[in-house]
């Protein structure tokens, strides 16, 4: 029965049935047509709802099934050459993974031997050709390099590592915006008469007497500072974004960068910001994959390497959430440094100081090495478990694994509820603001307006030196062939003739809209300080026009 068994799931095209052949094709080319159009719907209706950021996160996606879908033909294209590859049997059990009881018991050997086995049984040449493939290292007195059995796996653990880390991605993003739903709330507060009367400008208190000073000021933190660190560390876990928080971090960016517009919608803001870091998070740098190869090399029995690397996205999500608090209770302290006595609302400063290297972006790159570090823990484990059972010898110790699965869940709750939104409050607080601020319509008009006053200014530059060119010419023959001709309202000195100025020549091309345009575009690229080039048409002049000249610089 396991003979029969064998050559029913190993015979080849040749001795397939037309019908299973067509059923199988059709199935996987209806099921890749869907998830085509489905990806195509999605993208369509981000882009009929203006979802740039989040349009171009389904571009990133694409493009991580796409290396997907390079990487799995070059395994399968490259599959048999490289199982060819022989070594000698004395490295081929060096740094196994699991613990080596002989080489008939290794999960390459049986394959192998199941491999040799089938390769008797005529009609069976798939299984022939990786039969044959042993059987060319054995005649030498090697083994494979890696077997083709191997190299599936491989496969199948690059799939689930992609696909697991855009999961959790989405998933982390989720849950973090579901946390930050009450953002909302506040924010309509803010535009109460409570609020106004409760804020009022002219009133004036003692700093430390405020309540964002009693949350995050006290006697022992602001002389030493580890015991700030260790204060903040605790408080991340026990709301972590409070009302005063949000509220006087909100008023400190708007009266820094948008000077006296209280009406500006700060909780749409960071919304729009974290969908843009979003298609940042959702995909896969070349250092991750390098990564995947380090934690693959160093995953030999004994080392519990993997036990050790579960731990590493719990330090440093705790760590972020830690600095994260220590920023705002900075700029609490640097409140009161600066004045016992404030009137109206608190006032912080935000500055780029105070994060790690002056840039608010490694913010970013620590939460994204995060996700992923903990996205490959639990795919490890799925792949495992999906490709060799739950008692494997990878499972060998079942209280490392429960550790494991316990670290990748808690890891997980702390980054979308914790460190997420604290994430996407306090790295506003940098000394530029993100071109989130504008709406996406009016931003990209904004550069589509940019972009034509550079082609127009472009434009107008060539044919004022063509025409600059071409009455130089003419004056030059005009003098030579008519030069007792000269009116009289033109006297000469000598044989001295007067030829237009540079200005005489290219005043007639130039119009005081251009002159308009160029300086408000320079005004904007000035005041804006945008990541990247922006342009305004005559729609949203006047929304533009209230941003630029509101905006003021910081001061350290």
């Amino acid at each position: 029965m396991a003979t029969g068994s064998s050559s029913t799931t190993s015979r080849s095209l040749q001795d397939t049935p037309t019908w299973a052949l067509a059923t199988v094709c059709f199935i996987f080319i209806s099921l890749s047509i869907l998830i085509e159009h489905l990806i195509h719907l999605i993208s369509n209706w981000l882009k009929k709802h203006r979802k740039t950021a989040l349009f171009e996160a389904v571009e990133k996606l694409k493009s991580v099934l796409i290396l997907l879908g390079f990487m799995s033909l070059l395994l399968a294209v490259t599959q048999r050459p490289i199982s060819k590859i022989c070594i000698p049997t004395k490295v081929a059990y060096t740094m196994l993974p699991c613990r080596k009881s002989g080489p008939t018991k290794t999960t390459k050997a049986l394959a192998v031997l199941l491999m040799e086995d089938l390769s008797e049984k005529p009609g069976r040449r798939l299984a022939g050709s990786g039969a044959s493939s042993s059987d060319h290292c054995e005649s030498q007195g090697k083994t494979s390099f890696i077997s083709q059995e191997g190299i599936n796996q491989l496969n199948n653990l690059i799939f689930v590592v992609a696909i697991m880390q855009i999961v959790y991605s989405v998933l982390t993003m989720a849950l973090g915006r579901a946390k930050m739903r009450r953002w909302e709330k506040w924010e309509k507060e803010t535009q109460t008469l409570e609020y106004q009367v409760a804020n009022d400008p002219y009133r004036f208190r003692y700093t430390r007497q405020t309540t964002f000073a009693r949350r995050h000021m006290n006697t022992c933190t602001a002389t030493s500072s580890m015991l700030l660190w260790i204060k903040c560390f605790f408080q991340q876990f026990f709301r972590s974004v409070a009302k005063v928080d949000y509220l006087t971090l909100r008023h400190g960016f708007i009266a820094v960068h948008l000077s006296t517009n209280n009406s500006f919608d700060f909780q749409k803001y960071i919304q729009r910001s974290l969908e843009d870091d979003f298609k940042v998070v959702v995909g896969i740098s070349p250092v991750m994959w390098f990564l995947v190869v380090i934690f693959m090399l160093v995953d030999v029995h004994g080392w519990h390497v993997y036990l050790w690397v579960s731990f590493a996205p719990l330090l440093i999500v705790l760590v972020l959430g830690t600095k994260l608090e220590v920023i705002v209770a900075r700029m609490a302290h640097a409140l009161d440094e600066k004045n016992n006595v404030i009137i109206g609302s608190p006032l912080v400063q935000p500055n780029d100081n105070l994060f790690w290297f002056g840039h608010p972006k490694f913010v970013l790159t620590f939460l994204h090495l995060t996700l992923f570090m903990n996205a490959f823990e639990l795919s490890f484990f799925v792949w495992v478990t999906w490709q060799f059972g739950i008692k494997s010898c990878y499972h060998e110790h079942t209280d490392i694994i429960v550790i494991r699965v316990v670290l990748a869940v808690t890891v997980q709750l702390i980054c979308s509820y914790v460190t997420l939104p604290l994430y996407a409050l306090v790295t506003q607080m940098g000394s530029n603001f993100k071109s989130a601020v504008l709406e996406e319509h009016t931003a990209k008009a904004i550069r589509q307006w940019h972009e034509e006053a550079k082609q127009k200014r472009k434009k107008n530059h060539t044919s004022q030196s063509t025409h600059n060119d071409s009455s130089s010419t003419t004056i030059d023959h005009t003098s030579a062939t008519n030069i007792n001709s000269i009116s009289p309202d033109h006297p000469v000195s000598g044989h001295h003739t007067r030829s237009p100025s540079f200005a005489d020549q290219i005043s007639p091309f130039s119009t005081d809209n251009e002159i308009v345009e160029e300086h408000y575009s320079q005004e904007i690229g000035q005041n804006t300080e945008l990541d990247q080039s922006v342009a305004l048409p005559s729609s949203t002049v006047q929304d533009i026009k209230m941003l630029g000249s509101e905006e003021k610089p910081i001061n350290g």
